[in-house]
Parts: C-alpha cells; sequence; structure tokens
C-alpha cells in the first residue's frame, strides 16, 4: 500500500512511499525496546549533550525543514519556520530541566530513608496529527526520551517526510539508531503495535474518534495512554477589554495555522454591550488578510490540507446558514487549484447547528453575543470540548469567576491561547486527558517509583 504526499496548495503529488511490512514493524519495535535498555544507561548529561544538539539542528535547517511542511500541509513559511524554532525551545527546554523533573524526592517516614523516583517506562508509541506536525512530535519526545523511553512515530501519512526528517536529526545528534523510528503503516495496523508487549505507553494528538480507539485498546492491554484532542475554544470578550487589541489578537487565534489548530479561538463569546462595536473589528481584520501561496512572506492563509477537509468544512457552514445562522463574510472555497477557502465569521448560530456542538478545523469563527460573564461561561462550558479558553477583561473578579469556572485545561487572561514549555498542556471532557510538558510532560511516562530503604 502506497502512503501519500500531496501538496494541498496545488494538489499534486510530491512523494509516495511503500507501507513497512508487519515483519519490518516487528523489527523496529524490538530495536527501539533494545535501544531503550541501551539509554537507560545513557547519564542525564549524556542524554542532555545529544537534546541540545536536536535543538541546534532544528534551529540550524529551519529553512529547510520548513519548506517541506509548507508543501506536505500548508502552512504558511514564515509560521512553518517559527514552528520549528519552537520545537529547537522545546527540546533545549527539557534537556536543561529534565535533571531537576526526574531528581528523586526525599519523603520523610520510618524507614532510614525513603523517596519517590522517575523511572523510564520503555517503548512508546506516539500518533501525532498534520496539523503542527514538528512542534507536536518534539513536544512528546523531547520529555520522553530524556525520562529514558525510547519513541516509535506514527505520523499522519500526508507528512511522512517530515517525520523522516526528525527521524534522521535524532540519528544525527548522537542518539543510537532505536531510540526514535518512524512507523510508515497505516491507521488500521496501529492496533497491531498496541498490542506488542514491547510498547509500553501509548500517546496521542488527533481527532476523538482516533482517540477513542487508541484508549480503548491500550484499556485492554491495562496500558497508559495521554490524550489530546479537539478543542472549541471560547474567546470570552467583556465590555472593559481593549477592543482593539483583542479583536487584533482574536484574529489570529482564530486563522494561525490556517484556522487548523485545537487551540485556536473557535467561539467568540461577546457581551452585547460591545458586540456591534468588536464584531465591525473582526470582520475588517478577517476581510483583510492575504490568502495564496504560503511560500510567499506577504501571505496570511494558506491552503486547508485537503479536500475532504475543505468539503467537510463546506458542510458545516451550510448546516449552520440551513439552520438559521447568519454570514458576516468569507466562508467560501476559492475556484483554481488547491483546497483554498476565504476565512470567514458566522453569527446567530442555533443550538441546532452542527458548528454549536463541533470543532470546526478552518479559519471560521462563530460569534455569540451575551449580557454577563455568567452567562459567557455557561455557554463556554455548553460544549464537550474543553482544552483552552481565553477571556478578554480588566474586572478582576470577571478574571477569578473565569479562572474558577470556565471548564478547560487552562484559561489565558488577556492573551491568545498557546502552548509553553513551562506550562503543562492538555484538556479536560472530550478533549482528552493527561498532560504534556512541564514536568507533568516528562513524568507523564514515568515510573513514579517508591523507594524505601530500612537498614
Amino acid at each position: 500500500m502506497s502512503i501519500v504526499s500531496r501538496n494541498p496548495s496545488t494538489g499534486k503529488i510530491i512523494k509516495q512511499f511503500e507501507s513497512y511490512s508487519d515483519e519490518f514493524v516487528d523489527g523496529l519495535i524490538s530495536n527501539s525496546y533494545f535501544s531503550y535498555k541501551e539509554l537507560k544507561k545513557f547519564s542525564i548529561n549524556r542524554r542532555t549533550k545529544c537534546m541540545m544538539a536536536v535543538a541546534n539542528i532544528l534551529n540550524e535547517e529551519s529553512e529547510k525543514l520548513g519548506k517541506i511542511l509548507t508543501q506536505e500541509m500548508g502552512k504558511t513559511h514564515k509560521s512553518a519556520i517559527a514552528e520549528i524554532k519552537k520545537s529547537a525551545l522545546g527540546a533545549e527546554h527539557y534537556a536543561v530541566t529534565a535533571k531537576d523533573y526526574m531528581a528523586d524526592e526525599i519523603i520523610k517516614t520510618n524507614a532510614l530513608k525513603s523517596y519517590r523516583s522517575y523511572q523510564p517506562l520503555g517503548p512508546i508509541l506516539a500518533v501525532m496529527p498534520w496539523n503542527y506536525p514538528v512542534w507536536q512530535v518534539i513536544r512528546f519526545a523531547a520529555p520522553a526520551i530524556m525520562a529514558g523511553n525510547t519513541v516509535l512515530l506514527k505520523h499522519a501519512s500526508n507528512v511522512t517526510q517530515c517525520a523522516l526528517y526528525l527521524e534522521d536529526i535524532f540519528k544525527r545528534a548522537g542518539f543510537p539508531d532505536g531510540v526514535f523510528q518512524t512507523l510508515i503503516i497505516s491507521s488500521a495496523k496501529v492496533e497491531r503495535v498496541l498490542r506488542n508487549e514491547n510498547v509500553r505507553a501509548a500517546t496521542l494528538t488527533g481527532s476523538e474518534i482516533a482517540g477513542s480507539s487508541v484508549a480503548a485498546i491500550c484499556g485492554q492491554e491495562i496500558k497508559p495512554t495521554v490524550l489530546e484532542l479537539g478543542g472549541s475554544d471560547a474567546f470570552i470578550v467583556m465590555p472593559s477589554a481593549d477592543l482593539e487589541k483583542s479583536a487584533a489578537v482574536g484574529t489570529i487565534a482564530r486563522t494561525q495555522n490556517n484556522g487548523q489548530s485545537c487551540i485556536a479561538a473557535k467561539r467568540f463569546i461577546v457581551h452585547a454591550e460591545i458586540y456591534e462595536a468588536f464584531k465591525e473589528k473582526l470582520i475588517k481584520n478577517f476581510i483583510s488578510l492575504k490568502i495564496g501561496d504560503p511560500m510567499n512572506s506577504e501571505t496570511d492563509i494558506g491552503p486547508l490540507v485537503n479536500p475532504s477537509s475543505l468539503k467537510e468544512v463546506l458542510d458545516q457552514v451550510k448546516d449552520a446558514l440551513d439552520c438559521g445562522a447568519q454570514l458576516l463574510c468569507g466562508c467560501k472555497s476559492i475556484e483554481g487549484p488547491g483546497c483554498f477557502l476565504q476565512p470567514g465569521i458566522i453569527e446567530k448560530i442555533p443550538m441546532s447547528a452542527r458548528i454549536y456542538r463541533e470543532e470546526i478545523f478552518a479559519p471560521i469563527a462563530g460569534l455569540y453575543k451575551v449580557k454577563s460573564m455568567q452567562e459567557a461561561i455557561e455557554l463556554a462550558n455548553d460544549s464537550p470540548f474543553g482544552l483552552g479558553s481565553s477571556v478578554w477583561t480588566a474586572d478582576l473578579d470577571e478574571q477569578k469567576q473565569a479562572i474558577n469556572d470556565i471548564e478547560a485545561g487552562a484559561t489565558f487572561i488577556n492573551a491568545m491561547t498557546s502552548s509553553d514549555p513551562r506550562l503543562p498542556f492538555g484538556g479536560v471532557k472530550r478533549s482528552g486527558y493527561g498532560r504534556e510538558l512541564a514536568a507533568e510532560g516528562l513524568r507523564a511516562f514515568c515510573n513514579i517509583k517508591t523507594v524505601s530503604i530500612s537498614e
């Protein structure tokens, strides 16, 4: 079976790859297990040296790798380079902090000595998405490997070149060959990998369906998982907010990565007092966005990832309008080659519309009007998702209320939702469970062993 990498800007095939056979995959898993045994013997200083080399290579080759990202999934070249630079910072963060994150924690008991020890589990399968093909991988792989685990990457099929490039980076950085390996397999083969006894855990970033499947299989196998799934993040704007700044940041928050981000602002919940003024600013910003060749430095919005994604989004928009929602701008496909879509805004979205409950993975914003912070929070929580949230208000009581009552893995006040290697990242409800990044991300795939010495 061939796995195809296709340029979403042109529709043309870039490269084709033959899927690995079951026997070859079994060999890679065995190699991962033996490399885990070898990596465990590495001192933390030796791992640090290798991980710093990963960071350096990412920085030095950001232009080259960035071009591959743009060609394979359509993000603008400038945003591709920014993603790779952020990934380099993530690798550097764990190179520097892993020693502290993994340090034994002394606990006073009746024993002579007792402590909490963080030890690796072994080979971990990572099922990763196409939208941030480098950052999503590094934010898992860097802490996992610094903890002493090895990585088996099943990347999205359309970014196979990115996956192989990352594998090569880890080899060139000085890690043993089996520490980071790419599995070129179809999604149908993931279960077989998960059931291999040498695969000790799994992490997935992707759809609810994929996450549920991986969790179910790992549940049967009694293997730990971390899931980061969809999001339909609320972006709440109250009367005391800086409207100019909130509309400008909101535009970026909704349209970043061509609108294809789990933590993008998707539901703009705006107080009635400032609703019309905010709407006017947001429409103006959306209309001014430049759509086109993602390799052009002046382009703001590139294509959606593939024709099926474009069709799904157009179906969601049509359904909303059929249910009574009103179109304010955009939301139309652009004729010609590629999967281009005009960024758009919809308001007066009824509860019967699909996008009221579903994630929409495109640069399309939904506007909602409310009369109070309490109503805004209730609307924000009226979603199956709970990944991030952004709240714009200068009122300290409203800030506290939002922080305490919004059901999400993160709440950002007067800033857009983002991920930072220094802070834990993850969601609640159908947005998944577990945490990546910070100390939690490293310890997620550790055996937290109790050690007690009495004599």
